[in-house]
């Protein structure tokens, strides 16, 4: 072998080598990684609010801590924990706890909570009456045809003593009294608000109702921020204490992410209380 060749093989092995090195210290998508960077963490979730808050934690917050957010849009309630158990993501942002309960026992899953991270607040919405008082005997009110979100509208209505409900509802069977004989309709969440004009009422919740443009100052009935309703970060088990899990919980719940979602929403989405 000649002096160049050789020369020119010991080149390349030395740059290769060199590459290498700065490969290994390089965070990999989905991983911790090493260094100054956190990784990159994959987080499903609806587009509102879900998907505004990451997505301004992801260009702001999270960049400083150096933690890659890409989040990963989802339009339904039925398939982003579908996707985390499977590994398709890292984490959800869509759910609240009992949510999450219901999921595991239905599947056989095992997805666990991180904590709370904020209130989408719901409500009950109409294009015929201005407030509950005008409901009248027999009137037709659509809810959510999910065992969550139905229990939660009908506990909702009896917190205002328009009817009785067992401690546990989550369908209508769990209606112990209906005075005013209202007409119930369990219809699927997404298209609750496209139900309102053949209906007296219809409760829909946040992620459904921003982009129908139902705000807070429409509804004739709505959640308040003591509900036991608040979204949680969900992951499974293996990442519940992962560096990117834990800073995204930490982001999701500092004061300036609240700040932000009490500038966007003025109240419908309701950030975890400060201690």
């Amino acid at each position: 072998m000649s002096r160049t060749l050789r020369s020119a093989l010991l080149a390349t092995a030395a740059a290769t080598a060199l590459l290498l090195s700065g490969c290994a210290s390089t965070p990999s998508a989905g991983g911790e990684g090493d260094g100054d960077g956190l990784g990159t963490l994959k987080v499903g979730a609806l587009q509102t609010p879900a998907g505004d808050i990451l997505n301004h934690i992801a260009e702001t917050s999270a960049k400083e801590a150096g933690l890659n957010i890409e989040f990963v849009p989802f339009t339904d309630y039925n398939t982003p924990n579908t996707a985390l158990a499977d590994g398709s993501i890292d984490a959800n942002l869509f759910q609240n706890a009992t949510f999450l309960q219901t999921f595991n026992e239905q599947a056989g899953g095992e997805l666990v909570s991180v904590g709370e991270a904020y209130l989408p607040s719901a409500a009950f919405y109409s294009d015929k009456v201005s407030s509950l008082d005008e409901l009248a005997d027999g009137a037709s009110i659509a809810i959510p045809n999910d065992p969550t979100n139905e229990g939660r509208a009908l506990k909702l209505l009896a917190s205002e003593g328009l009817i009785e409900v067992t401690d546990d509802v989550v369908d209508l069977s769990g209606i112990t009294a209906n005075p005013k004989d209202f007409e119930f309709r369990e219809i699927e969440n997404a298209t609750l608000p496209q139900a309102l004009p053949d209906v007296d009422a219809a409760f829909v919740t946040i992620s459904f109702a921003l982009p129908a443009g139902l705000t807070s100052d429409k509804a004739i009935l709505l959640e308040g921020g003591d509900s036991p309703y608040y979204n949680v970060l969900a992951t499974r088990p293996e990442l519940k204490d992962d560096a990117r899990v834990q800073k995204l919980y930490e982001l999701l719940t500092s004061q300036e992410t609240a700040d932000f979602e009490n500038e966007t929403w003025g109240g419908l989405v309701v950030p975890v209380a400060k201690g």
